[in-house]
């Protein structure tokens, strides 16, 4: 081992990404519901082009959790060719990941995400989604930040073609471990 780098790091960072193109739902309502860190937003006219649920959200903090771990990301976990995942709740893949965070023993310092589009506005969800990530990843509310942003109407996502969301996550070695 190298005088530069620790054994067991203390610390460890994880970022994570996710895109979703996102298509007009039907009006009789059939078609992909946009799911956004487990909350429906089934008054939203788009949904996702997804293998699972689409989930931008959990998939990206799912990401950073592995990443942080050094892990396989989600599509190699989950692989989209797989039919068992077809339209699959994401959080089985976030539960997934919190399961191999405490069996490597970490546990979740912070996590911070950021949900980029035009719509739906994200300002009153964003409790439960902030909730939901929290039961899942076993922590304390106050441990997971959310923020939404817009495109400013650039790009697909500003043209509300797309979802996008960024996560950042570090784990902490359990002092028992």
């Amino acid at each position: 081992m190298s005088e530069t780098c620790l054994s067991v790091p203390p610390f460890r960072i994880g970022h994570g990404y996710d895109l979703h193109r996102l298509e007009p739902r039907p009006p009789q309502g059939n078609g992909r519901v946009l799911v956004l860190g487990g909350v429906r937003f089934e008054d939203h006219a788009m949904g996702p082009i997804s293998h699972s649920d689409g989930d931008a959200v959990y998939h990206a903090v799912t990401d950073a959790v592995l990443g942080a771990l050094g892990l396989p990301d989600i599509g190699q976990l989950f692989p989209d060719t797989d039919p068992q995942y077809d339209a699959m709740d994401s959080s089985v893949f976030l539960r997934e990941a919190a399961n191999r965070m405490k069996a490597h023993g970490y546990v979740l310092g912070n996590l911070d995400v950021t949900v980029i589009c035009e719509r739906p506005k994200l300002a009153a969800h964003k409790h439960a989604m902030i909730e939901n990530l929290a039961q899942l990843l076993e922590c304390d509310r106050s441990q997971v930040n959310l923020k939404g942003k817009t495109h400013e109407k650039v790009d697909a996502v500003g043209e509300g073609r797309a979802v996008e969301t960024h996560a950042v996550a570090l784990l902490v070695k359990r002092s028992d471990k």
